[in-house]
């Protein structure tokens, strides 16, 4: 315990050289490489594993795990969020409460609402999921909205399939989209 409270010290000092704002030092556990840009911030009880990288004016909410991301300039990952090897472009903002599990690709602009989960998809520029959906393997184009209560239905009992969806579509709310489609 004794050595576990050093290890995190000197890591949550290494953020504060890097100008990253942490609400608590005692509070943030890094358990692996962090790049930042200029104005980060990062709240309370906060993992960060593997490679995370930040661009500038990126803010971490409490309570956060993210494991081998890559977030974009002036991005917002909001409480509870649970990110791991994913991309996260520009002006994004994710959560409360999201998961998003590897192979998540999230253009500029688009947003991940509160209790949403996302697999091995590319979600479009300035596309909206924004509440109570899954998304799994799938291509969504940019300009797009997912409505609450949205999934994917990707596995028939023996293959996994895609769901693409261009540009400029409106789903509307409770909709299973059954793969292929």
């Amino acid at each position: 315990e004794e050595l576990e409270t050093i290890y995190r010290d000197m890591k949550a000092r290494d953020l504060l050289e890097m100008g990253i704002t942490l609400s608590d030092a005692s509070r943030v556990d890094v358990r692996g490489e962090v790049s930042a840009g200029k104005d980060c911030s990062i709240d309370l009880n906060v993992i960060l594993e593997g490679k995370v990288t930040l661009g500038n004016n990126v803010s971490i909410g409490p309570n956060v795990f993210l494991k081998d991301v890559e977030i974009g300039n002036n991005s917002k990952i909001e409480a509870f969020s649970h990110i791991v090897s994913t991309s996260i472009g520009l002006n994004c903002n994710i959560g409360p409460y999201a998961r998003l599990r590897p192979g998540t690709v999230l253009k500029s602009g688009s947003k991940v609402g509160n209790f949403v989960e996302i697999k091995k998809s590319t979600i479009g520029k300035n596309t909206k999921v924004s509440h109570l959906s899954y998304v799994g393997d799938a291509t969504i184009g940019s300009k797009t909205n997912i409505g609450a209560g949205t999934i994917t239905c990707n596995y028939d009992g023996t293959k996994k399939h895609k769901t693409k969806i261009k540009n400029n579509v409106f789903v509307g709310s409770n909709t299973s989209l059954i793969a292929p489609v």
